[in-house]
């Protein structure tokens, strides 16, 4: 009987990419594979033709003798393409990682891949869950870095009893419940679902006589305080990690960790984007028209700004250096300015005399649009 196409066994094109490849046959794979098809011969016989048809497709170069001479390249066991070579399992194990052994509840190793499982992990390792702490800081607080001192809630080893749980002398011993692997198994159906040992919370061992103060758990809740140096160049959803200090772990486990993420608070003067700094000012007409220098604010004091004359409302003028420093490069951002015309509410006679007279010398009482959005909007007519 003749060999089915390989590239038809996955269900791919011939010009299929090597990811392409992979996922075609982890979903065949899963569909196919004996744990999930108990008995079924016909399940079987097709989980060693998918899996013989990757083995051949993955390698570059039996690919290539592949597509010029399809099934006749690997007969005769030149190549380590031949049906009698592969083991299916191996190329099951290499695709999903972990168990994939026939009938040996290797199926529950996909679950572990696809979920991120820890089935059957050291029990002796329960590590202490991570912590968040959300800090707020100044933007100049963000532009220098800073040092804070932060006060949180968590679970820390007991000192009675070092964090083993156990009261002083006595002793552990291993857990009957899941004879010390921390893991206990449900089997449903094909699947093997492994939750975490009821009796012994994981850790494998049980303990003699348990610690008074924690009550086994080797933590107890109190108040922690920490420093967090702050670096320069933090923005809104930074993290910072301070190893260790997050919950300890049951009955002497690795300690989570403590993840700092930091809120600017809004400025009133300045807003941010990355690394530079933005603020609007407001100016006289007259400035706008005459020109002149003003002093505007920046993060390090004030600086000097001269405004040409005739400066339009919307000119953006650029103070170089005076942003954020990088998180990474410690080279500072820079500073827009963006001019706005701040025209009086409330004239005198004398100066509404006057404004009228210079309108007049400037013709705008027949003419009040700029000679330029005129010829755009004539254009825009015309078209």
């Amino acid at each position: 009987m003749a060999k089915k196409d390989f590239y038809s066994l996955l269900g791919v094109s011939r010009e299929a990419s090597a990811s392409e490849l992979k996922k075609a046959y982890r979903k065949l794979a899963v569909q196919y594979h004996p744990d999930k098809n108990p008995g079924d011969k016909e399940a079987e016989e097709k989980f060693k033709q998918v899996s013989e048809a990757y083995d051949v497709l993955k390698d570059p170069e039996k690919r290539q003798r592949y597509d010029q001479f399809g099934h006749a390249a690997f007969q005769g066991g030149g190549g380590g393409g031949h049906a009698g070579s592969v083991d299916p399992f191996e190329i099951f194990r290499e695709v999903f990682g972990g168990g994939g052994g026939g009938g040996g509840g290797g199926f529950g190793g996909i679950f572990e891949n696809f979920f991120g499982g820890g089935m059957g992990g050291d029990p002796s390792s329960v590590r202490g869950p991570d912590l968040r702490y959300d800090l707020e800081i100044s933007l100049k607080e963000a532009s220098k870095g800073v040092e804070r001192e932060v006060r949180y809630r968590r679970h820390a080893p007991c000192k009675p009893c070092s964090g083993s749980g156990a009261e002083p002398g006595s002793s552990k011993s291993g857990c009957p419940t899941c004879r010390g692997t921390g893991q206990v198994a449900t089997n449903r159906g094909f699947i093997s679902i492994q939750r975490t040992c009821p009796k012994c919370k994981g850790t494998g061992s049980v303990i003699e006589k348990v610690c008074r103060s924690c009550r086994g758990e080797g933590r107890v809740q109190e108040t922690s305080k920490v420093k967090i140096k702050i670096p320069p160049g933090v923005d809104t959803g930074s993290r910072l990690c301070s190893r260790g200090q997050g919950e300890a772990g049951i009955q002497g486990g690795e300690p989570g960790d403590l993840y700092v993420v930091v809120h600017l608070k809004e400025h009133e003067v300045f807003e941010r984007t990355n690394d530079d700094l933005y603020c609007e000012i407001p100016i006289k007409f007259t400035l706008a028209a005459l020109g002149g220098t003003i002093e505007v604010p920046t993060l390090d004091g004030k600086a000097s700004l001269k405004i040409p004359s005739s400066t339009q409302s919307g000119t953006v003028f650029r103070l170089r250096g005076h942003g954020i420093p990088n998180l990474r490069t410690g080279r500072k951002g820079d500073q827009m300015i963006r001019i706005s015309i701040d025209v009086p509410k409330r004239l005198t006679k004398d100066q509404r005399k006057r404004l009228e007279d210079f309108a007049e010398s400037c013709g705008d009482p027949g003419n009040p649009v700029s000679d330029s959005f005129r010829a755009k909007v004539k254009r825009y007519f015309k078209e």
